[in-house]
């Protein structure tokens, strides 16, 4: 057994709750590898479990003296030194640790830890006799638990730590670190209500701890609640006025309501403070290029590079732009990136990505290809995803809304319509949004999560243990009623007082039958492509989330098959409630094809959608920049250029291609016949 196989066996070991053989194979591989590093900060972990503090005390001694700038080692020493009771100490190597690797893991938490547990033990020495000789014992009792939680936490055991917690809180209900950690947890697995219950629950004990008003903030946002999230970033910025990434937070909450400009300035706040913050100006360029203002963010994105050489999102963000090119010496210094043993696979994934689109730009399509391939390969094992869950999940909505299912009575109609604009990334659907949002009655927004999160929680009141679409198969008027009144409640934040709004969620396809009994008055628009264009141009983009199944052709074939069977059901059991709008023909005849969009949604004609690239709004997508162009037909048939490679792909797409005009059919079809 080599050293990387004998530490995994013995972190599985640890991980399982066997702190025991967990010490026993990391001793009997040191016998071979005394100088291995991890097994000895891994040796010591297994120590503090075991509660044998000098054996971890002299292991950690020895592995520091090994590598003294090693951040587990120092991280490692921090928790033992916290579990002694030796908070100034273990602040230190936490702080240590955090300068060695910023991204480590619980390393923020463990010095807010150390911090409350140095203002707990100054106060405790404050009090009177009688209070310093109970209080102190009690406060250390807790702190062995809360170590042991965190132990739990860090080996992936959140059960257990979530019972320690709780049991803690049993004893002592204002413990705030204990409802914190809680809320982390309850974090972790997507409960954000649950969180936010505990955080506010913990500041109301401790109205001044910065770090739970971030993550009150984070739980706040990541249910969508924007002003409730801008308060709390408001009460973190009263308590630290001074720190950078207190106005980063801030600017990051308003800036996802959409108030881009006041984010921006937030963020300069920021950089006034640490002028050196590359994350700053990086999240600061992606406001300023989604309101337009491209070369600023530009310049913000190279600053950000300039601060920090390896900051590679900052070269994909700029290579997203679509209407950008690099200049050599930046290729130079991607290239050099790569070269880097230690480059993180997501710095990879970026620098491959922005090579790409770099040398696609540059018609040299070969190696453009291997840059894409390079990324996706990388990326998808980092994806979950599976494409039997995909066509079990199409099988069962064509199941369950057949025509006897459209039977039954739907919502009223609202004064509020709806236009839901669909497909697959990189089809034009942005395109199409820009042409609407240039129209006086319809307001722009961007791609909402309202609808997903609306049939959740509706499902939860129901008390449906069950997953679309078996979650709505009973439902009926009162479902559909209040799925149409809490989305249009939901969605109110992102709109004023125009009689229709956009909402450019690309994989709300799958819920059209929904939409025609919970909101009868909405407008489906189906953005098509070429199919080869469609998979493709999702295959090049490097998505931040989602989209999982973009990474592999053969996957990316399979869904797209999937897709247009749906949708081909859609028109066949609710016809003339989807319009399907093809990319090439909006190219080709903007007029006609913009009047035909328009008389779909039964809006007049207005002049101004014809001059979309002329409407100033905001856009958060990756065709932002290509949307504030006029009409133009270079992205058209920009599959051919890659048919060489597309071989796989062409062959899955074969049933679609086929029936297609033969000039767009590629020429190994072409050949066949």
């Amino acid at each position: 057994m080599n050293q990387q196989e004998a530490f995994k066996q013995a972190f599985s070991y640890l991980k399982s709750g066997d702190a025991k053989m967990c010490l026993t194979v990391c001793n009997v591989t040191l016998q071979k590898f005394p100088k291995d590093i991890n097994l000895l900060c891994l040796l010591a972990r297994a120590n503090i479990a075991l509660r044998l503090f000098e054996d971890a005390r002299k292991t950690l001694d020895k592995a520091i003296n090994i590598a003294p700038d090693f951040a587990i080692a120092r991280d490692t020493f921090g928790d033992l030194l916290l579990i002694q009771g030796k908070p100034d100490r273990a602040l230190k190597e936490y702080q240590n640790a955090l300068q060695l690797d910023p991204k480590r893991p619980h390393i923020t938490e463990k010095i807010e830890r150390a911090k409350a547990m140095q203002s707990e033990l100054r106060k405790s020495q404050q009090v009177g006799q009688k209070d310093q000789s109970t209080l102190p014992k009690r406060h250390m009792s807790f702190e062995d638990e809360m170590t042991q939680a965190l132990e739990h936490q860090e080996t992936g055991r959140n059960k257990e730590a979530e019972d320690i917690y709780r049991d803690i809180l049993k004893r002592d209900p204002n413990h705030v670190e204990a409802a914190r950690l809680l809320a982390r947890i309850a974090m972790d697995h997507e409960r954000y209500g649950e969180a936010e219950i505990f955080l506010i629950h913990a500041l109301e004990n401790a109205p001044d701890y910065a770090r739970a008003w971030i993550d009150l903030v984070n739980a706040q946002q990541k249910q969508d609640k924007y002003d409730e999230a801008t308060n709390s970033a408001l009460e973190l910025l009263k308590i630290t006025p001074d720190s950078p990434e207190s106005h980063m937070m801030y600017a990051g909450v308003i800036g996802s309501a959409g108030r881009h400009e006041e984010a921006i300035i937030a963020y300069e706040k920021a950089i006034s403070l640490e002028p050196e913050k590359p994350g700053a100006f990086s999240s600061m360029a992606h406001h300023l290029k989604t309101i337009g203002r491209q070369d600023e963010a530009i310049a913000a994105y190279r600053q950000s590079i300039a601060i920090k050489s390896d900051h590679t999102e900052s070269y994909w963000s700029m290579a997203n732009l679509k209407t950008f090119q690099f200049d050599n010496e930046e290729i130079d210094a991607m290239q050099a990136l790569l070269l880097q043993e230690d480059l993180s696979d997501e710095s990879r994934v970026h620098i491959y990505n922005a090579l790409g689109h770099e040398y696609e730009s540059r018609k040299n399509y070969p190696k453009a290809f291997d840059y894409f391939s390079s990324c996706n390969q990388l990326r998808r094992k980092a994806e979950s995803y599976d494409p039997v869950e995909t066509e079990t999940q199409h099988e069962k909505i064509i199941s369950i809304f057949n025509k006897e299912f459209f039977e039954q009575t739907a919502a009223n109609v609202g004064e509020v319509s709806p236009i839901f604009v669909v497909g697959l990334p990189r089809s034009g659907s942005t395109l199409i949004e820009q042409i609407l949002a240039s129209h006086s009655q319809v307001e722009g927004t961007h791609e909402l999560s309202d609808l997903p999160r609306t049939m959740q929680s509706a499902r939860r009141r129901g008390s449906i243990h069950k997953s679309f679409p078996e979650s709505i198969e009973h439902f009926a008027l009162d479902q559909w009623v209040e799925i149409s009144q809490d989305y249009l409640k939901s969605t109110q934040k992102y709109r004023t007082d125009r009689p229709f709004f956009i909402d450019k969620t690309p994989n709300n396809f799958i819920f059209a039958g929904v939409l025609k009994l919970a909101l009868p008055n909405a407008k489906i628009i189906n953005a098509r492509r070429h199919p080869l264009d469609s998979c493709f141009g999702s295959y090049k983009q490097l998505f931040a989330s989602g989209q999982p199944f973009t990474y592999d052709l053969f996957e990316l074939g399979e869904y797209y098959l999937e897709y247009q069977q749906l949708m081909e059901y859609w028109h066949e059991v609710i016809p003339n409630f989807i319009l399907d709008v093809h990319y090439e023909k909006v190219v080709s005849n903007l007029e006609v094809e913009v009047k035909r969009i328009l008389d779909f949604c039964d809006l007049s004609f207005e002049e101004n959608c014809l001059h979309f690239h002329e409407t100033e709004r905001a856009v958060k997508t990756a065709s932002s920049e290509q949307v504030r162009q006029p009409i133009y037909s270079s992205s058209v048939n920009l599959w051919r250029n890659y048919e060489s490679n597309l071989g796989d792909l062409i062959e899955i797409l074969k049933p679609l291609l086929i029936k297609l005009p033969k000039s767009d059919q590629p020429s190994v079809l072409q050949k066949t016949d």
